[in-house]
């Protein structure tokens, strides 16, 4: 499950967690949903949201949501 994934400390932990959820309330999907979308038919969560987080976490959530969900539909994640 989180084998390509290199989360590095609670902080990033949590940013995905957070990541996940307001991405879930935003569809109306659930979050085991969402993650699955993220890792198993993308790379989203190892290749782009651990790895910015330096930059993410300093936005605003609904920027944040906003540029996933992009990104999502950018790699033909119907969401």
């Amino acid at each position: 499950m989180f084998d390509n994934i290199k989360i590095n400390n609670t902080n990033e932990l949590e940013f995905a967690v957070f990541c996940i959820e307001n991405i879930a309330s935003r569809l109306e999907r659930n979050a085991e949903e969402i993650y699955k979308m993220l890792t198993e038919e993308s790379n989203i969560l190892s290749d782009y949201i651990i790895p910015e987080y330096g930059i993410l976490h300093t936005q605003s959530k609904d920027y944040i949501v906003d540029d996933i969900i992009s990104l999502m539909q950018e790699r033909g994640i119907k969401v």
